[in-house]
């Protein structure tokens, strides 16, 4: 008995090992500017920091993440404008029955997200099980934050809402 409560513990803290060290897999999506991006293939080459929901309780914590991550990696001033070479998405995905409103909610991102955000915010539908599965998202009340290197590999994961000590972690990560 006790040989199958360890064994139950121990492939239950291997589950809840984040993705570290493994290829982002594979994941087709829009954005609001009607570009199709494959992840991990067309992110190679620069450090990439992909921010991930798939309910809407998780959508409002991937939204805390949207202005800070913005002026940091994304808007260029005269100052940082070499500071960071970083590719950073925000994918919303919509499974399942979501994933028949998907249409109309590209289209209500396109009117409230800012314009030069658009091209960083990536609509998925489709399946989720496997994504889940792989990427260790268990919790679907919070977003999930990867950051990978020039390879595709993820380096370091956190989820929930937006922090400076997040922030700072991930700062870590880029390359």
């Amino acid at each position: 008995m006790k040989a199958i409560f360890l064994t139950a513990a121990l492939a239950t803290l291997f589950l809840a090992d984040p993705p570290v060290g493994q290829i982002f897999p594979e994941l087709k999506a829009e954005t609001l500017t009607d570009s199709v991006i494959s992840f991990p293939n067309d992110t190679k080459g620069k450090s990439t920091l992909i921010c991930m929901a798939y309910s809407a309780d998780a959508e409002k914590d991937l939204k805390t993440w949207y202005e800070p991550t913005y002026d940091k990696f994304i808007a260029k001033t005269e100052l940082m404008s070499d500071m960071f070479d970083v590719n950073v998405y925000f994918i919303p995905m919509f499974t399942g029955v979501k994933a028949a409103g998907a249409a109309k909610a590209k289209k209500d991102m396109k009117e409230s997200v800012q314009v030069d955000l658009q091209p960083h915010v990536v609509v998925y539908k489709g399946e989720l099980d496997a994504y889940k599965v792989t990427l260790k998202m268990d919790d679907k009340s919070k977003p999930y934050i990867y950051v990978l290197d020039k390879e595709g590999k993820i380096v370091f994961v956190t989820s929930g809402a937006y922090t400076d000590d997040k922030m700072d972690e991930i700062d870590e990560y880029i390359e």
